[in-house]
């Protein structure tokens, strides 16, 4: 093995115990990995952190989205001691929501600095090859988007639940009739309804059902 790839292989592999599926939302099915196991893994290769490898705040963004709704961006510089020399700085972004959109309304986040600062941790950890099983093309992560060939087609699967019964007249009382479903879709689940993929369609649809129950009761 290439001495290049001493540190990539050594932390390429993520533990089960270290992955989670994310369930719900535009990220469903893709993979999410456990920080605390990031830290270690710098830990293992380099020391306590502050001794082996360290991180320096460089700078922080908020930036206003739509609906009230604020994002925050940290970035870092991560540097690891290998041997006796410490590296050349590693950069890092990450980001958190700091007022999100919720169902009851504008929530605001006291946690959002730390969240984006582990973000940024994990992005910069990522040039190291730490967690890069995950990140590989194969597997699902929320950076990939699943290949058509996994998936059946949006607009074929669209034409399907609108035959079937069950579905009939939803997606025209959700005012998702003749194809207009598209701007609605993409501004709730952020993805193209061209790009969705069954799953998401199916998701939206359980959505609607949900929202039609809470009105009726």
């Amino acid at each position: 093995m290439s001495d290049n790839l001493r540190i990539y292989e050594a932390v390429r592999k993520v533990p089960p115990e270290a992955q989670k599926e994310i369930k719900g939302g535009r990220l469903s099915g893709m993979t999410d990995i456990n920080p605390m196991w990031r830290i270690k893994a710098l830990t293992e290769q380099f020391g306590p952190c502050g001794i082996g490898w360290t991180y320096e705040p460089v700078g922080r963004e908020f930036r206003e989205g739509s609906d009230g709704q604020v994002a925050v961006f940290q970035d870092i510089l991560l540097r690891y001691k290998d041997g006796d020399k410490w590296s050349e700085p590693i950069p890092g972004t990450g980001g958190s929501m700091f007022i999100a959109k919720e169902r009851s309304g504008l929530f605001t986040s006291d946690e959002c600095i730390k969240m984006a600062t582990t973000d940024a941790i994990s992005v910069a950890a990522k040039a190291l090859g730490i967690g890069a099983d995950v990140y590989w093309n194969k597997d699902k992560t929320k950076y990939v988007k699943p290949e058509k060939a996994d998936e059946e087609e949006p607009a074929e699967f669209v034409a399907q639940l609108e035959a079937e019964n069950e579905f009939k007249g939803k997606w025209e009382a959700a005012g998702y009739k003749n194809g207009q479903l598209a701007p609605t879709f993409e501004k709730k689940y952020g993805v193209k309804l061209d790009d969705a993929p069954s799953s998401l369609i199916r998701k939206a649809i359980k959505d609607f059902d949900a929202k039609q129950k809470e009105k009726s009761e």
